[in-house]
């Protein structure tokens, strides 16, 4: 079964939906899921430096209160997924490109799933800014590969195009909003949905597959 995760590194409900989804994974531990982590810009149009965050916030929400709604509502979340958000440390909201390229990168060791989640620690429960190159480079250390070469990827504009035409076939695909998963390029499921919602999805696909086999 071939599941692609579309989500942004930016997206705390992303972060929640990637717990979920291992949760599920693993009370199917029979299945053979392989995960395709797929990249969506959630702002696209952000300077390479990023933005102030308490900024950005009010553009997005039109005020602190009803932000920090949002963010109790996603923190109440992530307790239950063991994910400590500390928004409050959060001072700058990135650019997320060259966090996905570190995600595609780290595929060439076979690290994007633990590239993910360094990636989503940092910023979500660290606060650091993941729109800088120097901790890409060192988030890369820490799975395994090499931060000189790391951080000359990341200085350059490599696979810069392809994060983007991965985001751009999204939009295609009809994703409007993250977290997706599209499993076997048939089935869509939108949102951090629980567990539950998503072994169901899965068990649907796994009977497809065992029904297509004896057709």
């Amino acid at each position: 079964m071939r599941l692609e995760y579309v989500f942004d590194t930016v997206c705390p409900w992303c972060y929640v939906g990637k717990r979920r989804l291992e949760r599920a994974l693993a009370e199917r531990a029979d299945s053979r899921v392989t995960i395709l982590w797929r990249p969506f810009l959630l702002n696209p149009d952000l300077p390479p430096e990023g933005v102030d965050r308490r900024s950005y916030l009010d553009r997005k929400f039109g005020g602190p209160a009803r932000a920090q709604r949002v963010h109790a509502a996603v923190a109440t979340a992530g307790e239950v997924e063991g994910i400590a958000f500390a928004f409050d440390r959060i001072g700058r909201t990135p650019n997320a490109l060259d966090s996905h390229r570190l995600i595609r990168y780290a595929g060439s060791i076979g690290r994007e799933a633990e590239a993910v989640e360094t990636i989503y620690a940092a910023y979500f429960c660290e606060g650091q800014d993941i729109g800088d190159i120097r901790l890409l480079a060192e988030i890369g250390a820490r799975i395994g590969l090499n931060r000189k070469a790391t951080f000359e990827y990341l200085a350059s504009e490599a696979d810069c195009a392809a994060v983007l035409a991965d985001n751009a076939r999204a939009h295609r695909l009809g994703v409007n909003g993250v977290p997706c998963l599209i499993l076997d390029g048939q089935y869509a499921l939108a949102g951090a949905q629980e567990p539950d919602i998503l072994l169901r999805l899965i068990d649907i696909v796994r009977e497809a597959e065992a029904e297509a086999a004896f057709s």
